[in-house]
């Protein structure tokens, strides 16, 4: 096992997530693909958006 966590664990440990934690860990992504969104942009949209968005984000960075 290298160490990451299970998509499992990665999917509750998001969907368990604030919207406003959900936020500052996209604003602060660190991964590829590199993210570039504004805070007014990400405050218009859902928490399950931005839940999906990060999951998405995090799932493409393993592969990189």
């Amino acid at each position: 096992m290298n160490g990451e966590p299970s998509y499992e664990d990665l999917i509750t440990s998001i969907s368990s997530m604030s919207k406003t934690q959900v936020k500052q860990r996209l604003l602060h992504f660190k991964g590829r693909p590199r993210l570039d969104f504004t805070e007014s942009f990400l405050d218009g949209l859902t928490t399950d958006r931005l839940r999906h968005i990060l999951l998405a984000a995090m799932i493409t960075s393993r592969r990189h």
